[in-house]
């Protein structure tokens, strides 16, 4: 009872907090220069985290096994494993050009985890045989943690195409009212924002080279996107051998293809292919970067796709079984 008490006020705390988070970050898309809520939206959404984070640690020690046993659970999970690959790249540099591509991804995801419209499968269930597994902590985490990655890597591919999808635009159009719709219709905008000053700055220095910052920073995202999408496609590797040997120990095969397993190996086929198509360098940059956008899509297909169906070996992570 101790335990359910305090993981329903994390939840509300956590929902509570991304809502607020949520509406400073639309407020902050529409005026830029308040950077005293943009800090304010960061210190909700690592509120958030730390709410998740208790909310996780009292369902593993009430449940006595780590919470990752149903479609509930796997978001919490998923959302905590976002926040962590958004702060990443935000500590390893002072530029807010990558987080501010991530960090929408990340709020949604926060909100929809904690929104309670998974009240069925809220609550913590006796696992089924076939999940009392010490696989079940290893394949899942290791699954979720790759979509996570490769989502994150993805994000980066496709503002790599956002971006220099504008900067052609710009090039064969003189129309200024043309301009101005795209910047209102990109968030992207805001990375424009970071490197204007920059501009302003050193024009001078680099004057045959307008866009000079912009391709810098289409090279940074297409490094960022290929090292992100490198560590995932491992986790997801990982995840799906951890995978075949806890399907051999509980349904007697290695493979079965289930839907779930079907979607996993085109998702590990897509990534395989831009990974495999940075090796040419005629396909690095635009052209890998479609290929990850279109994983992107592949990811949420396999994971959250398949369980609206609910059909296949791995229906206990859909909507309409809390457990199995």
């Amino acid at each position: 009872m101790l335990f359910a008490t305090l993981e329903h006020i994390l939840t509300h705390i956590s929902f509570s907090t991304i809502s607020i988070v949520i509406t400073i970050h639309l407020i902050t898309l529409l005026v830029r220069e308040l950077r005293g809520l943009r800090d304010s939206s960061e210190k909700g959404m690592r509120a958030t985290f730390l709410s998740i984070t208790g909310f996780q640690v009292s369902r593993w020690v009430s449940s006595g096994h780590f919470p990752l046993s149903n479609l509930y659970e796997s978001l919490i999970f998923l959302s905590w494993a976002l926040y962590i690959l958004h702060m990443i790249p935000k500590i390893q540099n002072s530029k807010n050009d990558l987080s501010t591509i991530t960090t929408p991804s990340t709020i949604l995801m926060q909100g929809f985890a904690t929104s309670g419209l998974l009240t069925e499968m809220n609550q913590s269930t006796i696992l089924v045989p076939a999940l009392q597994s010490q696989w079940l902590m290893m394949h899942v985490s290791m699954m979720l943690l790759s979509y996570a990655t490769l989502l994150c890597g993805s994000l980066l591919s496709a503002a790599l195409l956002i971006i220099r999808f504008r900067k052609n635009f710009y090039f064969f159009s003189n129309s200024k009212k043309k301009k101005n719709v795209l910047n209102k219709t990109f968030f992207f905008s805001k990375i424009e924002y970071f490197y204007a000053k920059r501009n302003a700055l050193k024009s001078t220095s680099f004057p045959s080279f307008p866009n000079y910052y912009k391709y810098q920073l289409t090279e940074r995202l297409d490094s960022w996107s290929y090292r992100v999408i490198s560590l995932g496609f491992t986790f997801l590797t990982i995840g799906i051998l951890c995978g075949a040997v806890w399907a051999n120990e509980a349904w007697g095969s290695y493979w079965n293809w289930d839907p779930k397993e079907t979607w996993a190996f085109i998702t590990w086929t897509i990534f395989a292919i831009y990974l495999h198509s940075r090796t040419n360098p005629n396909w690095k940059g635009t052209n890998s970067a479609l290929v990850a956008s279109i994983g992107f899509l592949i990811i949420w297909i396999c994971y959250f796709g398949i369980n609206l169906l609910g059909i296949g070996l791995h229906s206990y992570g859909s909507f309409t079984l809390p457990s199995k």
